[in-house]
């Protein structure tokens, strides 16, 4: 008789995602974009927002030597207006501008403070702190790509900061609540980062802007790529895998909660994640994994970036995709780690 562990087991092989480039009987990588884009906006089961008007209203605004900070109130969707930190650098633009997406990290009480410093709230700020330190070698991303003269946007996403905050075991219910409504709290993050980079790039004139992100957030920052093309460059840092690899006993991936906002019930019988990332083929992505990151087995990722690397080859375009593993490092974004990324950002945008 079939145990339930034996029947994950074989559900596990049978995935083959058939939809991956290389895989799928489309030819045409155009057709092929086109066809998996397709697949993984029906499996958001959250209707596209793009009638619904910004009326983005702006408060909390200070200056500092290089730019102006501005905490901007936007409609993501038709049911809910958003809190973000809008970091703009002194001078004419348009900016080079970067879509700052923050992690997970089972902290819910800061969202965008993670990575901006938040000027606007004291009561925040000793807990932002604490976190860049444990994470981003005590620096706030975001404030120093508005140094390096990036126009920034942070948004919270459901359930962190503002929109929130919830606790641990609160997850798991909120994602419940939306399958019961035949919707998903995956799909809906995934739409409202979708309509954050839109509008980041009106902000910007209709320039591209650069997604950027750790842990969840580089989850948040390639799936962004793969369904906007107002995305023109990519840097995730510490969340690229294959999926059958990183299902391995222990893993988050299979404890449920946190998993809930990265779970698409279906898109791996068609696309694994690293199929998803290329639907942004062949645009400049960057991906970084720490060596001794417990949350990504090895495997997986070098499974992940032979895939990445096989697409960007098939488009004559290896020079714009950038993978490395950091020897040494766990799941973290420390100094050495953001100048590289920043350094690459100067580059190709």
């Amino acid at each position: 008789m079939a145990t339930p562990d034996s029947l994950y087991e074989d559900l596990k092989k049978d995935l083959g995602f058939p939809l991956a480039w290389g895989t799928s009987p489309l030819r045409d990588f155009r057709d092929w974009r086109r066809a998996a884009r397709a697949k993984v906006e029906e499996h958001l089961l959250v209707e596209r927002q793009d009638e619904t008007p910004y009326a983005p209203e702006y408060s909390d605004r200070a200056r500092t030597d290089a730019y102006t900070q501005e905490v901007v109130t936007l409609s993501l969707t038709r049911h809910q207006r958003v809190r973000g930190t809008l970091l703009t650098p002194h001078g004419p633009g348009p900016h080079r501008a970067v879509l700052l997406l923050h992690d997970h990290g089972a902290r819910f009480d800061i969202g965008k403070e993670k990575l901006v410093r938040p000027w606007y709230d004291d009561t925040r700020l000793a807990a932002a702190r604490a976190w860049a330190d444990t994470y981003f070698s005590g620096r706030f991303v975001g404030d120093e790509l508005a140094r390096r003269g990036y126009l920034v946007l942070c948004l919270d996403a459901p359930g962190w900061g503002d929109r929130g905050p919830i606790a641990y075991e609160d997850q798991q219910a909120l994602a419940s609540s939306f399958y019961n409504l035949g919707s998903s709290l995956a799909g809906l993050m995934a739409r409202e980062d979708a309509r954050a980079a839109g509008f980041l790039a009106s902000l910007n004139r209709g320039r591209g802007v650069a997604a950027v992100g750790f842990s969840m957030g580089a989850y948040r920052a390639w799936q962004t790529a793969a369904l906007t093309d107002a995305v023109s460059a990519t840097a995730a840092v510490c969340w690229m895998t294959g999926l059958k690899e990183m299902m391995v006993p222990g893993n988050n991936t299979l404890r449920g909660q946190s998993s809930y906002y990265m779970l698409h019930p279906g898109l791996p019988r068609f696309l694994d994640f690293p199929d998803v990332a290329s639907i942004a083929a062949p645009r400049p992505m960057l991906f970084f994994n720490g060596g001794l990151d417990p949350l990504f087995p090895a495997d997986g990722v070098q499974v992940a970036y032979d895939k990445l690397r096989a697409v960007w080859h098939s488009r004559h375009a290896e020079e714009r995709l950038h993978l490395k593993t950091w020897p040494g490092l766990g799941h973290v974004f420390v100094d050495r780690m953001q100048d590289e990324v920043f350094d690459w950002l100067d580059h190709v945008l």
